[in-house]
């Protein structure tokens, strides 16, 4: 393998593999099923170890990161997860979806003026980036602001822990990682202290200390919007690129801009894998694991990820998609799977079909003008920077 085709991927130059690669789907859901045995402590873990110079800026700022969600394998997980799964109860979900179809058919309607001003128009800026991030302040029941800084920092946190940035780069990102965590700080206590309910006031009614609602806000503010603007953008790629079998015109349908999004959950989607990392000596599928050993857990397809050759991979079952294999969803492990399954699955899958429908309803006559753009390409994060169309006829 050569090293411009690793780098190409996101893998360090290297090309060497950290972590114990499983991609059959029945095997990462056992792991999922597992917690005792593979812990979620490696979750948020920075891919790459932070430089003296970018930690010194973390401290600076107060940054903290104690276990609370997604990385936390202590008994206060339940308790903390019942009280963030209150404001994604299904009927809140449900309840939202005029609000989100409101935004997603203003945002469609600036992107064709956009189109009819310009001749062409990128879907990732103009319908995808914006609707989740307010959507999910508002379901928070957190004050709506500075929504494209909130974008930008959550850009660069996932780079800074999901990537592979050399130490100037990380400087640069540190900084960013700093202004987000202390805007966050301060919404924090002021959302604490304020009379209206809001996630941060029921988690500090619950126990939690402001360090770790601040931890638990860092990544579910990145998580609960971001992801869905990388759905998004995967989905729209795919539709104006054509090659999932339902056409343009056809996503201007509702259950078919649900079935795209459904497909594309299935096979790429925009959280293709999670880590864990075995808490004790234990077996999987008959192999000793050693404890301390870190997995790499294949949830959906890696355009593009080399791992078929990587040493130590479980490539069983690897050529089925989770489209093709039986799972609880019609998307199989797109949002994991057990105590730490994503609470934002249906959110996101109704956002995503909701914008995916009104862009394609309020746009018509177009095509793709970049068929190969530039991808995000993290360990554990993936889709299109750009997704930009031009008139069929320009």
């Amino acid at each position: 393998m050569s090293a411009a085709a690793t780098t190409e991927v996101g893998l360090p130059e290297s090309g060497a593999c950290p972590y114990r690669v499983l991609r059959n789907p029945d095997t990462v859901r056992e792991v999922l099923h597992r917690p005792q045995d593979f812990s979620p402590a490696n979750a948020l873990l920075a891919v790459t170890p932070l430089s003296g110079r970018a930690l010194r800026v973390l401290q600076k700022a107060r940054f903290a990161l104690p276990p609370v969600l997604a990385s936390n394998d202590t008994g206060t997980h339940a308790g903390i997860r019942k009280v963030v799964a209150g404001f994604f109860t299904p009927a809140k979900v449900a309840a939202m979806e005029p609000r989100i179809r409101a935004l997603a058919r203003e945002s469609a309607a600036r992107a064709a003026q956009l189109m009819a001003s310009g001749g062409s128009v990128d879907l990732v800026q103009a319908v995808a980036a914006d609707p989740p991030a307010i959507v999910m302040l508002e379901m928070l029941g957190l004050p709506v602001r500075d929504v494209p800084a909130l974008k930008a920092w959550s850009l660069d946190s996932l780079e800074l822990f999901w990537g592979w940035p050399d130490e100037d780069r990380q400087l640069e990102l540190a900084h960013s990682t700093a202004d987000f965590y202390s805007w966050l700080r301060e919404l924090v206590l002021e959302s604490v202290a304020s009379p209206e309910p809001n996630l941060f006031n029921a988690l500090a009614r619950h126990g939690l200390s402001t360090p770790g609602i601040c931890s638990l806000g860092y990544f579910l503010l990145i998580a609960g919007q971001e992801t869905t603007t990388q759905l998004i953008s995967t989905t729209l790629f795919r539709l104006a690129e054509g090659s999932r079998g339902i056409s343009w015109c056809e996503a201007a349908s509702a259950p078919k801009a649900r079935d795209l999004v459904r497909h594309v959950l299935a096979t790429e989607s925009s959280v293709p894998t999670w880590r864990r990392v075995a808490s004790q000596d234990t077996e999987l599928d008959g192999q000793r694991i050693p404890a301390g050993e870190e997995i790499l857990l294949e949830l959906t397809g890696n355009h593009g990820f080399p791992w078929a050759d990587t040493a130590g991979a479980d490539t069983a079952g690897a050529e089925t998609s989770g489209a093709d294999r039986p799972g609880p969803t019609p998307y199989g492990l797109a949002f994991g799977s057990g105590i730490h399954r994503c609470l934002g699955a249906k959110l996101a899958e109704l956002e995503a079909a909701v914008v995916v429908h009104e862009t394609a309803a309020a746009l018509k006559g177009v095509r793709l003008r970049d068929s190969n753009p530039d991808w995000l390409r993290l360990l554990s994060f993936q889709a299109p920077r750009t997704v930009t169309l031009e008139f069929l006829y320009s």
